[in-house]
């Protein structure tokens, strides 16, 4: 089973985290923050891994430790699940169209973090979640699963839209990244480690 157990308590936050990479798409996300955990539920299904999420924050201060402190975690959580990485496919991207969204995700879980963001949200927020979290959210995820993540906005006029495009589409990236070829296992380099 390649699953993974995460506990993280800081001064700011309390987190658990159980994932599954081989489950189909159930999530049970409990973080305080409604839209938050709404586009975490949209990144869980269209993955198809299974997630439970427990976060405890400082939210009457703001959102940002506990989106931030959600992404480090669930970054971990997949770096320890995927192990050694034999059999995956490694690389995922895909195209999200949503209404007037349209956005372009590229992942590699390569072992080497790296952001690339190209987003300009029309707005700063959606109800009363500052946007510049998602941003927060990807990088924390990408430091501390290793993986290399380019995320380009190519048409968009609504911020909602442009969010939860991104976040499905990081979901759909990660499902065809973490995919077991059945007849080769064999770790995906030519340098034999990752």
């Amino acid at each position: 089973m390649r699953t993974s157990k995460i506990e993280r308590i800081t001064k700011e936050t309390k987190i658990n985290l159980l994932l599954n990479l081989d489950g189909v798409g159930k999530g049970e996300i409990k973080t305080s923050i409604p839209f938050f955990d709404h586009m975490l539920e949209q990144l869980t299904f269209h993955s198809s891994v299974d997630l439970e999420l427990n976060a405890i924050g400082d939210v009457d201060i703001d959102y940002h430790h506990s989106v931030e402190d959600c992404g480090i975690c669930l970054g971990k959580a997949f770096s320890d699940a995927l192990g050694d990485k034999k059999g995956i496919n490694r690389y995922g991207f895909f195209f999200l169209p949503m209404d007037d969204a349209l956005i372009r995700v590229a992942l590699d879980f390569s072992g080497r973090s790296f952001l690339s963001w190209k987003v300009s949200f029309p707005t700063n927020k959606v109800g009363n979640f500052d946007l510049e979290l998602v941003r927060e959210f990807f990088n924390a995820f990408s430091k501390n699963s290793g993986a290399t993540i380019h995320v380009e906005m190519l048409d968009g006029f609504n911020s909602h839209h442009i969010s939860e495009a991104i976040f499905k589409g990081l979901g759909k990236s990660i499902k065809i990244a973490i995919e077991k070829n059945k007849d080769v296992e064999l770790i995906p380099s030519t340098k034999g480690s990752l």
